[in-house]
C-alpha cells in the first residue's frame, strides 16, 4: 500500500521509530531502529511494507528498497513470521544471509532467533535462486568492513542495543554472553547492534 514514506524521525526506540509526516506519526517497526537515528531531524525516507492479519496491521520499515524485497520474500517462507523475518535483517549484512541460502548453510541459518533446522530448511528450499534481484552475485561474494565511529554515553547507547536485540528474540543468557566482550568500547548504539550480532552468529 506504501512504497515509502518521507518525514522527520521523531522517536527512535528499541523496537520501532516515529515518522513524521504532514503532522501524523507513523510507527514503523524496523530490523534496527537505531540506524535511523543519525537522521534524526532530517528528512529521511523510510521504505516499509504494510502487514495485515486478522488480529494485527503494522507498519515496517526499512533503509533500502533491497531489504523490503527481502523482508517480503523471508515472509513467505513456512515458519517465518514478521518478528522472524526482522531479526535475520537486523544482522546487517542481507549478501551475507543470501551467502549463506545459496550455500544451503543451515549452521549459520539457526542461529537467528525462532530459525531451527526444519526453518532453515525451508528457508533454502524457498529462496535459493530466486534473490538475485536482492543482492547481485559479485555483491554477495564480497565481504562489508564497516566503520566504528565514537561517540558519548556509551553505556547507555549499549543498553539500548541490549534491549533493541531483546526485542528481536535474542535470549537474556545470549545477551549476557556477548555484553562483556562490548563493554569498555565508544561505539554508537547502532553499532553496539551490529557488533553484537556478529557475535552472537559466531
Amino acid at each position: 500500500m506504501y512504497e515509502y514514506i518521507k518525514g522527520i524521525i521523531e522517536h527512535t526506540g528499541p523496537e520501532y521509530i516515529v515518522l513524521e509526516n504532514n503532522g501524523i506519526g507513523y510507527q514503523i517497526l524496523t530490523p534496527n531502529p537505531f540506524v535511523f537515528s543519525k537522521n534524526q531531524d532530517v528528512e529521511t525516507i523510510v521504505y516499509t511494507y504494510q502487514h495485515v492479519r486478522e488480529d494485527l496491521i503494522a507498519l515496517y520499515g526499512f533503509t533500502t528498497f533491497e531489504e523490503k524485497i527481502l523482508f517480503k520474500k523471508l515472509l513467505n517462507v513456512s515458519g517465518i513470521g514478521p518478528k522472524g523475518a526482522l531479526a535475520i535483517l537486523a544482522y546487517g549484512e542481507p549478501a551475507q544471509v543470501i551467502q549463506a541460502i545459496e550455500n544451503e548453510d543451515e549452521k549459520f541459518l539457526v542461529k537467528f532467533p525462532g530459525v531451527g533446522k526444519k526453518t532453515a530448511r525451508q528457508m533454502i528450499l524457498d529462496l535459493k535462486g530466486k534473490l538475485q534481484d536482492v543482492v547481485t552475485l559479485p555483491e554477495v561474494a564480497a565481504t562489508v568492513q564497516r566503520e566504528e565511529a565514537v561517540l558519548d554515553d556509551a553505556e547507555d547507547e549499549l543498553k539500548e542495543a541490549l534491549l533493541a536485540l531483546g526485542s528481536l528474540g535474542y535470549s537474556e543468557r545470549e545477551l549476557k554472553k556477548v555484553e562483556p566482550k562490548l563493554q569498555g568500547k565508544d561505539l554508537t548504539t547502532d553499532q553496539y547492534i551490529k557488533q553484537a550480532l556478529q557475535l552472537l552468529m559466531i
